[in-house]
């Protein structure tokens, strides 16, 4: 993918090959080279740069205005047509500059002065990949608000916890998904910190060693929104860092995204939740059977994720300096990568928002397995034993062949403390602390379980949310605000 190719300098030639001189222009290998037809991904980043890139040349004086104003339109007419119509090439850029040159003419070559396809093609892909890890960042929003509103509707809701998926601690359903709410919380932040340093314009670097002419580098990222210029030109034409970050931080985010969706295909499995018929599917041959076919999915594409953090790693490990080849290879992970995510948190949303929880189930299992013996534990502390000899009683109570746990601990407490427990502790508190709401009531300590706590935790995790949407939004508003400008400054020459 995606228009990589050998050094490009200025152009003024026909419409026929308008890079590669006749010697090099056929051959068997032509189409394996060629990569237009993957490049319909950057088609229109490719016009905007193309259009800044021209009107920023014709302010500096390198190119007439006429000239500016006829390629400025080709483009428009380009664009209208689309990319299924550019003419045959080696990448998107070139089928893009010859079709401008049979509009225009010879002077349709000049809108590559002052620039190689290797800034060119950079710049393109940062251009369409903030786009895309914008559209990323907004599915990581939605379904952190999901999880918060399920946290809000089940902040009392007790459930068995695991560990080691045995059952271990009564905790509640909010506790639950405000823990996966804090994890996307972090998967948000880390795309925002890639967005970044992606937001960086290359444009200018020319194929490696900058160029002969007074181009305005800043002024050509603002036409297009970045923040900022990549200074050093080697830098800007060949580092593709922004890249690998980025995919990484994506296969972060669907290792996140597989273990909500285990989650839940456990709990569905056990009957605490019922997933919407939406998100599920039956059995070509059982019909009553109810899968959860698509978070089964969203599991598997953390494996895909992490599969294009490998091949980019690999293809970027071993190349020199400046450009290469290879790199063309490169730019198709962050894209496969960015849509497989984003389509797996978007149906991860809307199962988790669409769930049915069996909460009359879930109270029932929460106690299973002794699973309050930890609360226990820490009221016979609390009132003066050493943790490891309450520990022991506790231990010894789970061991008794006995569905009454009370009667358990009594007899544990004479075995292990040779006096009766209620020397050292209220029976009636023994008794509450055998309760898996009073156990998760009782557990308010900071990020605790306890409905109080899961309040507050509601409270940070609503003020995270909204501070994140409203960087979002202003990252959102400043493209935007970036394309009137460009669109403004066209108009001045068509």
């Amino acid at each position: 993918m995606t228009g990589e190719n050998a050094d490009g300098g200025n152009a003024d030639g026909n419409s026929e090959g308008v890079v590669r001189r006749e010697r090099f222009s056929s051959g068997p290998a032509r189409s394996f080279l060629s990569s237009l037809e993957a490049d319909a991904r950057i088609f229109e980043a490719d016009l905007e740069v193309d259009r800044a890139h021209v009107v920023m040349l014709a302010e500096r004086g390198i190119i007439e205005p006429t000239v500016a104003g006829d390629i400025l339109t080709a483009l428009d007419a380009i664009e209208v047509e689309g990319h299924e119509n550019l003419p045959d090439g080696e990448d998107v850029h070139e089928a893009i500059e010859t079709a401008v040159i049979e509009q225009v003419g010879p002077d349709g070559g000049k809108m590559h002065t002052a620039r190689s396809r290797n800034d060119e093609v950079a710049t393109c892909i940062r251009y369409r990949l903030r786009e895309d890890v914008l559209s990323a960042i907004e599915t990581t929003l939605a379904l952190r608000e999901t999880l918060l509103e399920v946290a809000d509707e089940h902040a009392e809701t007790t459930m068995p916890g695991y560990t080691h998926l045995q059952p271990a601690q009564p905790i509640t359903v909010g506790h639950w998904a405000l823990s996966y709410e804090n994890a996307v919380r972090r998967d948000t932040a880390r795309l925002l910190d890639a967005y970044g340093r992606i937001n960086q314009s290359p444009l200018g670097g020319a194929a490696f060693a900058g160029t002969t002419f007074d181009i305005d580098r800043e002024r050509t990222a603002d036409l297009l929104g970045f923040d900022s210029v990549l200074e050093n030109s080697m830098d800007a034409s060949s580092s593709r860092d922004f890249l690998l970050e980025t995919t990484q931080t994506l296969s972060t985010h669907a290792t996140t995204l597989s273990g909500l969706a285990e989650d839940v295909i456990i709990f569905a499995n056990r009957g605490f939740v019922s997933l919407s018929d939406d998100y599920s599917s039956t059995s070509s041959i059982m019909p009553q059977k109810k899968n959860p076919d698509t978070l089964e999915l969203v599991r598997a594409v953390a494996g895909d994720a992490a599969g294009e953090v490998q091949g980019l790693t690999t293809t970027l490990k071993g190349l020199p300096r400046a450009y290469n080849r290879d790199l063309q290879r490169a730019t198709t992970h962050a894209w496969e990568a960015v849509d497989a995510v984003r389509d797996a948190a978007e149906v991860t949303a809307g199962a988790v928002a669409t769930a049915d929880w069996n909460e009359a189930e879930l109270a029932d299992e929460a106690g299973a397995g002794f699973s309050t013996a930890t609360g226990v534990a820490d009221l016979l502390a609390a009132n003066g034993l050493p943790f490891r000899t309450a520990h022991e009683v506790v231990a010894r109570a789970a061991e008794a062949d006995t569905d009454d746990e009370f009667e358990a601990v009594e007899a544990a407490a004479a075995e292990v403390l040779g006096e009766p427990l209620e020397s050292y502790v209220d029976p009636a508190a023994v008794e509450a602390a055998l309760d898996p709401a009073e156990s998760v009531a009782s557990r308010d300590s900071k990020g605790g379980p306890a409905p109080s706590t899961v309040r507050d935790q509601l409270e940070s995790g609503r003020q995270a949310l909204e501070a994140d949407r409203e960087e979002f939004d202003d990252l959102e508003d400043r493209l935007a605000s970036a394309h009137a400008l460009l669109r403004q400054e066209v108009g001045a020459y068509v």
